[in-house]
């Protein structure tokens, strides 16, 4: 084992620095990572940007399409040949269609490269002609990323610390109740497994529908290929006094170490550890309207994501000898459409607050971060009304029903956000059941019907400037 890790550091150490070299001394590649958890609209994040990146009419915010200096997008092949192809052109027909719908969501890896060309600035620009920068976008979920922490656990510190996590759970009941009439120090008998498994599973996603953010381990939400084999048919339990070699417990400590060395490390060897860009989607005002636990476990998990970091800046040396360093990470709260541009502001500062620890620690390190509320996709437009009396500031658009399909017509204000963040995380530190001052709504909206201008991409609210933020430097 000690030998393999050595053998493949030394690997992706010559494959560093030959990608180096190349970047270097030819054209410039910005890897782009895009990640969020369960709902957060990483598919129309991606699709939206690459759009007005093409037809840049509505990227003000971003300095090189601003001042003209980006003569050219272009879709090309990625470079990664056993990654699926982010599937660009299916998901923008859905999103611009007669009747729009949202695209299905990440459920794997997938790449896009879209190469700019762009005319250099100052002394370069009487001296050489346009250039080319390739922005590789590699999307991934958000369960993914979480599953890297456990890289740093044994079984044994998992288990325990799921198990005192989801105690207090209602979703983890019925697997509590199984996992502690389970006898771990019996032998293994293969049905136990599974049905402890099933069961964990079962959990898992009753709890993500439920918007807690710690779902992992993430494959089991979306297994592909490894769904039903022994890589996934494990599950924390209640440490025994003396487990035997043959017992349930050693054989669930074995499986969980296989999918750390089989599934977690080659997803931070093959992608996660060779980008040097990355936004983190947050669909925060979901957590603001399912309550205090589900803000403070939000903020856990943005915690926990951002300790699978490895921030710092990009210097040549330190890419020749260390490897690529994440030097930008952006965190969006998503949905911004849902709220009046008045409270925007405030959702920002809830985000900073929720990614303070996280955002603190990559700063340290050399990053530079930042926080901002966006709208991939705009699917409201505002308007103010009176109720009692009082003028009040909403969001109109179309209802998404239940089933998917498109509903009516409806103004919509969500109830207004605090000034202070600590009005959120106080109560949610502290174990509150439920907001005792206000009463936060939410609503999902379809994508309204788009009448594109040539040149224009779809409508946004700040996508411009996260553009700016997460790759203007390098334009």
């Amino acid at each position: 084992m000690i030998i393999n890790d050595i053998a493949e550091g030394l690997t992706r150490r010559v494959e560093t620095v030959t990608d180096t070299l190349s970047e270097s001394l030819f054209e410039p590649v910005i890897r782009l990572g895009v990640t969020g958890l369960s709902r957060a609209g990483k598919t129309v994040f991606i699709t939206s940007l690459v759009a007005n990146l093409m037809d840049r009419a509505r990227m003000p915010g971003l300095v090189a399409a601003a001042d003209g200096r980006i003569s050219a997008a272009f879709l090309q092949p990625q470079p990664d040949d056993t990654v699926p192809r982010f599937d660009y052109e299916t998901h923008l027909a859905a999103l611009t269609g007669p009747e729009p719908s949202w695209p299905a969501s990440t459920r794997a890896v997938s790449e896009l490269r879209l190469s700019l060309r762009v005319r250099p600035t100052g002394l370069l620009a009487g001296l050489s002609g346009p250039r080319t920068v390739h922005l590789d976008i590699v999307d991934y979920p958000g369960e993914w990323l979480l599953d890297l922490a456990l890289l740093d656990k044994t079984y044994a510190q998992w288990s325990a610390d799921v198990m005192a996590r989801i105690a207090p759970r209602a979703q983890a009941a019925d697997y509590l109740q199984l996992a502690q009439a389970t006898d771990a120090a019996a032998p293994l008998d293969e049905p136990v497994a599974q049905a402890l498994a099933r069961a964990f599973t079962a959990y898992l996603t009753a709890a993500r529908a439920a918007g807690i953010s710690d779902c992992t381990p993430g494959r089991f939400l979306l297994p592909g290929d490894l769904a039903g084999s022994p890589v996934l048919t494990f599950a924390p339990l209640p440490m025994p006094a003396a487990p035997g070699r043959k017992s349930v417990w050693h054989e669930m400590e074995r499986r969980f170490e296989a999918y750390k060395s089989r599934v977690v490390k080659p997803f931070f060897r093959d992608h996660f550890a060779r980008i040097d860009r990355q936004v983190v989607l947050v669909d925060a005002l979901s957590a603001i309207h399912d309550g205090p636990a589900a803000i403070d476990d939000m903020r856990r998990a943005m915690s926990d994501i951002l300790s699978a970091f490895r921030p710092g800046r990009n210097a040549f040396l330190t890419r020749l000898l260390m490897g690529r360093r994440v030097e930008r990470i952006l965190f969006a709260a998503t949905k911004a459409d849902h709220l009046h541009h008045s409270q925007h502001k405030r959702l920002t500062g809830i985000m900073s607050a929720l990614t303070r620890d996280a955002r603190d620690r990559a700063d340290f390190a050399g990053a530079e971060t930042q926080s901002i509320a966006l709208a991939a996709l705009r699917a409201t437009t505002e308007e103010t009304i009176d109720h009692k009396g009082e003028p009040l500031d909403c969001v109109r658009g179309t209802l998404l029903n239940p089933d998917g399909s498109r509903g009516r017509q409806a103004a919509f204000h969500a109830g207004d956000l605090p000034d202070d963040p600590a009005r959120l995380l106080a109560p949610a530190r502290e174990g509150a059941q439920k907001w005792l001052d206000a009463e936060y709504r939410i609503m999902r909206f379809a994508p309204a019907p788009l009448s594109l201008k040539p040149g224009e991409g779809p409508p946004h609210i700040r996508l411009d400037r996260a553009a700016q933020f997460l790759i203007g430097d390098r334009l």
